[in-house]
């Protein structure tokens, strides 16, 4: 169910009751955009079903899909339809607008053609695991997974209040000495793609496609100052993932054929949260028992 991985730790929560939890997220439902609107984001049913409930809870763990639709107006079009109000003002006036001025025109012409722009849409499952205190996001980070986190605290209710988990050992630092000693965590191996990237101005980077990651060349590259900023590894056999400096999984795929042919495909939804669920509950702690377990949040 998940291409990405992005963990959060539950600080802080008073769990609510599912129906008052589905009651708050149907207040945040998505709607689409309006004509006017440049971006619209809301809670759709994880499912899939039409007015389908926006909670799910299969076994206790509870899922969610956060909706975001947005409309775009292709920056060609924009300047060409400012150019030619600029150059009306400057026959009407004169004066060719600038500054102030012409940034107000700006914002005009994009309210204008903003109607004629093709809605885009996407969506982010959010699995939250009560238990164990964590928030896994479908997604690799940045602005989105901050205002996705946000969101569910907003829609969870019960004081919610989350961070972005860290270890002890920096991912970048860790996958550092994976390479240059060519000896992976226990449980993990390694795989045939990573890239190391120079942290200075010029930012030079190598990287590695469908190579093996054992050899001298690599551990010279890191010996020379190179960072790793992802790398490809694989857990249990089961399941192959690359890891970044962020602490991200992205390309997340099971490597056995159970969730397409067996009991997972079988069950349908319940089925493939059950198998998901299930596996990313062992890798994210073994994770982060290879990087030298949790930093502390405070309360």
């Amino acid at each position: 169910m998940f291409k990405n991985v992005l963990v959060y730790r539950i600080v802080r929560w008073e769990p609510q009751a599912l129906t008052a939890v589905e009651e708050r997220l149907q207040s945040a439902a998505f709607v689409e955009c309006g004509s006017s609107q440049s971006e619209s984001a809301g809670w759709v049913p994880p499912r899939g079903e039409r007015h389908g409930a926006l909670l799910e809870s299969v076994g206790g763990q509870w899922m969610l899909r956060l909706m975001v639709e947005t409309r775009a107006v292709p920056g060609g079009a924009v300047k060409q339809r400012l150019e030619t109000e600029l150059d009306r003002v400057e026959r009407e006036t004169g004066r060719r607008p600038k500054g102030k001025r012409a940034k107000e025109l700006k914002e005009d012409v994009v309210r204008e053609l903003l109607p004629r722009a093709f809605p885009k849409r996407s969506s982010t499952l959010v699995w939250v695991d009560a238990t164990a205190q964590r928030v896994v996001l479908d997604t690799t980070g940045g602005k989105r997974a901050d205002r996705i986190a946000t969101l569910l605290s907003d829609a969870l209710g019960g004081g919610l209040a989350l961070a972005p988990l860290q270890t002890q050992l920096a991912p970048a630092t860790a996958m550092s000495a994976w390479l240059r000693s060519k000896e992976p965590p226990a449980a993990f191996s390694l795989d045939r793609e990573c890239e190391l990237k120079q942290p200075d101005s010029e930012q030079a980077t190598v990287r590695y496609a469908r190579h093996a990651l054992d050899i001298d060349e690599v551990a010279a590259h890191i010996e020379q100052g190179k960072r790793p900023t992802q790398v490809a590894m694989t857990w249990d056999g089961r399941m192959s993932f690359v890891l970044t400096e962020s602490m991200a999984l992205k390309k997340l795929k099971r490597l056995d054929s159970t969730d397409e042919k067996g009991e997972g495909r079988e069950a349908g939804f319940d089925g493939d949260v059950a198998l998901a669920t299930g596996d990313l509950g062992r890798l994210i702690p073994d994770l982060i028992e290879a990087l030298e377990g949790e930093q502390p949040v405070a309360a």
